[in-house]
């Protein structure tokens, strides 16, 4: 099998790649044509996710194509863009149908629950590696940026953190699965696995958050760019922090807290919206946490019950450190 019957078998025919109403070419020729709503603007992000550094040598396909869209699928919500289209290149050691198959599976599953079709790519030799590249529509001038948050705003998080994290020692057999209670086992790895961007939250929000982003590098770390962008200083009240409980059941309160603070892989949104907003924002969205809130400085705080500043660090996953 070639690169180009490879395509056409495994990705060409895929659920995912059956086109959308704001895809007005898809897979076959030099270049996708995307229709772009009237009085909006196209939202772009791409993530490569590398074996052996963003996923396990030997992780399940099927599994391995729903994290990789879900991931590059949130940075549209963090925008509080609608998905329209996305990319592929992927690089394979060798061509292995049963996993090629398994993977657009999972890859085709994850399109459909994000309502995003796959609109072309590129397939090359090498070791394991993808590079997704999402693309969206955001009415103009109500795509949630970071830089806008504003003194007196309310700091949220869209839901638990640090199960992924908390997930990552298990995914990689470093602790025997089978000592874990299966509802624990099923809630981390499916944390790690098929992270649910949220994509309706983001929608939600334009024209009500002031800043917002994706938690992918770690809550702290994530809060120190909206902090940077808005040239304010975001305050966290430690124990706000909404930790997951499967993460405390593995773990331990200290070392799943720990998680949730700066192991990133969530996948939640962080976001700034003045108080009057939040009824409202938990009666749609009960999930929703306010952690702390914006104020004059610069930076993170991390403070504990008595308003002490609590020091961590914070630097969240770098390449290359």
């Amino acid at each position: 099998m070639n690169e180009f019957e490879l395509i056409q078998h495994f990705f060409t025919r895929s659920a995912c790649a059956q086109g959308g109403e704001n895809i007005s070419l898809g897979i076959g020729d030099d270049c996708a044509l995307l229709q772009i709503p009237a009085e909006h603007r196209c939202a772009v992000s791409t993530d490569t996710l590398v074996s052996g550094i963003h996923f396990p040598d030997q992780a399940p396909a099927f599994l391995l194509g729903q994290r990789a869209l879900a991931v590059a699928v949130s940075d549209l919500a963090a925008m509080g863009a609608t998905p329209i289209g996305f990319t592929l290149a992927i690089t394979l050691p060798q061509i292995d149908a049963d996993w090629l198959q398994a993977f657009s599976e999972g890859l085709s599953l994850m399109a459909q629950r994000c309502s995003i079709g796959l609109i072309g790519g590129d397939t090359t030799r090498g070791p394991l590696a993808l590079t997704l590249t999402v693309m969206g529509a955001v009415p103009t001038q109500q795509a949630l940026l970071r830089s806008g948050a504003q003194l007196g705003d309310l700091l949220c998080v869209s839901g638990t953190l640090g199960a992924a994290a908390a997930a990552v020692p298990v995914v990689l057999a470093e602790i025997d699965r089978h000592t874990i209670p299966e509802a624990t086992l099923q809630q981390l790895l499916a944390a790690y696995w098929t992270p649910q961007p949220q994509l309706q939250l983001g929608h939600y929000l334009r024209g009500k958050a002031h800043a917002a982003l994706d938690i992918s590098d770690g809550l702290l770390a994530d809060c120190g760019h909206i902090a940077k962008a808005s040239q304010l200083c975001l305050q966290i009240q430690q124990a706000a922090v909404p930790v997951a409980m499967a993460a405390r059941q593995l773990l331990g309160d200290s070392a799943a807290l720990q998680c949730a603070l700066s192991g990133g892989d969530d996948y939640q949104l962080a976001f700034t919206l003045a108080p009057c907003e939040l009824a409202r924002l938990q009666h749609a969205f009960p999930a929703v946490q306010v952690i702390g809130q914006v104020c004059a400085g610069a930076g993170v705080q991390l403070l504990d019950a008595a308003g002490q500043s609590i020091v961590r660090s914070y630097s969240g996953y770098q390449h290359f450190n």
